[in-house]
């Protein structure tokens, strides 16, 4: 991932440096397994742990006369060790080490992206809660519909990101899994004990079933977990960016002093942040696509799926965490125009009231189809006009009025009979 769009922490866990210990830490542990089972000396191991090292500029060298990463990762290593060294990677194949420390990467990504995602829930239950009685105008296909608050809508961003809490936390003992089963898998040259010592050493589970490598139907299943972040993070960013056109000005990102929006216009207040994430998605879910193409290897393996890993699971990672780092920054300093909200809720002479006009003459006996069209003919003649306002025309209406007093059509135009049963919701959220 391009720099622009790295965090430190993150790209601390996928530098060459990270990679290379975590192969390390593997080769170590199943030498100390071995040792306890007596099948190499313990003194053999202890020097092993005391001299092991390498330099991943030398890591390259040799990798470019040998053409093999894990080999030459092992002859830098055995440069330091010595005559000990012979006892490192005994009856182990590459993606041994491979997949066991990749899964260290993935479950240390993964911790990180937990921490991220607790912090987005923390500052959307605190901008709920704060605008749980921000009343404004509930839109479907894009279009005023009935009266929500600005809390409510947070409240369904608050549930959603709850959901992808509890799917991480269900992926990080999905993804915590070692294989140290040798060659196709089978234990020919190292016994299952060794593996199960290593992999607890490690923090890992043994995989249950492994051929050459650990099966990628495990990473896929990662990688479309942040895919499905990123599309909440996308919901989110879309839904601001609507708020924020200048013909509705509800919301707005928060624009730093010295700021600029256009090389051209002075004016411009552009969502750029909402913008950057709504592309970033689509990266990530593009990724999901490609783990998907990896699970589907050759007999008991091949290599396709590693040039592919390479790139997605460190962006899928890196990707993720900047979304989530900037989505919690965006909504935390977010600016919110109730009065703005207000004024958009009661266009046209309060519209969005219809329904409850409509059940109010159902009420008094009319029939559905003729108190439909009643309310339809005053809201469609006070639509899109500047002058349009629909509670005055529905009030005038002879129609109603001899079934609805002048009182009980009040109360139809009250928000508040629209929001009535939210504190349950927000209840179930601990809002």
């Amino acid at each position: 991932m391009i720099e622009r769009y790295t965090l430190p922490e993150m790209a601390n866990l996928w530098s060459e440096a990270y990679k290379l210990k975590t192969w390390l830490q593997v080769e170590i542990a199943v030498c100390e397994a071995q040792a306890e089972l007596g099948y190499i000396p313990s003194e053999a191991v202890e020097e092993i742990k005391a001299k092991a090292d390498f330099d991943p500029k030398r890591v390259l060298e040799i990798e470019a006369v040998v053409r093999h990463d894990v080999i030459a990762f092992l002859t830098n290593v055995n440069e330091y060790v010595g005559d000990a060294g012979r006892y490192i990677h005994l009856g182990l194949t590459s993606s041994d080490v491979l997949d066991t420390a990749l899964a260290l990467q993935l479950v240390a990504s993964l911790d990180i992206l937990l921490q991220r995602l607790e912090d987005l829930i923390q500052v959307i239950r605190q901008k709920a809660q704060e605008h749980r009685h921000t009343v404004m105008a509930g839109r479907s296909h894009g279009i005023h519909a009935e009266p929500i608050t600005f809390g409510f809508k947070l409240a369904g961003w608050l549930a959603e990101v709850l959901r992808h809490q509890e799917r991480l936390k269900i992926l990080h003992e999905t993804i915590a899994v070692g294989k140290i089963s040798g060659a196709v898998g089978t234990y020919a040259n190292v016994e299952p004990r060794v593996e199960a010592i290593a992999c607890q050493k490690l923090g890992l589970k043994p995989d249950t079933a492994s051929t050459q490598v650990i099966s990628r139907d495990r990473h896929a299943d990662y990688v479309q977990q942040l895919a499905l972040v990123a599309a909440s993070i996308e919901r989110f960013a879309v839904e601001i960016r609507n708020l924020q056109k200048t013909d509705v000005l509800e919301v707005e990102e928060f624009f730093s002093k010295g700021q600029k929006g256009s090389s051209a216009m002075p004016h411009k207040r552009n969502p750029i942040r909402s913008e950057r994430l709504t592309g970033m998605a689509r990266l990530v879910r593009s990724h999901a696509g490609a783990a998907l193409e990896n699970v589907a290897l050759w007999h008991e393996r091949d290599i396709s799926h590693s040039s592919v890993e390479r790139v997605i699971l460190p962006d899928a990672c890196t990707l993720t965490h900047f979304m989530l780092t900037e989505i919690t920054d965006l909504v935390k300093n977010l600016l919110v125009y109730p009065e703005n909200m207000e004024r958009n809720l009661n266009c046209y002479g309060g519209v969005v009231f219809s329904q409850k006009v409509l059940l109010a003459l159902i009420d008094k006996g009319s029939s559905r189809e003729e108190a439909y069209a009643i309310v339809q003919e005053s809201a469609h003649a006070a639509w899109n006009k500047p002058e349009g306002n629909f509670q005055d025309l529905i009030s005038k209406d002879p129609r109603v009025t001899e079934k609805l007093s002048p009182a009980e059509l009040e109360v139809c135009f009250d928000p508040q009979q629209h929001l009535n049963h939210l504190e349950e919701v927000y209840q179930r959220l601990g809002i």
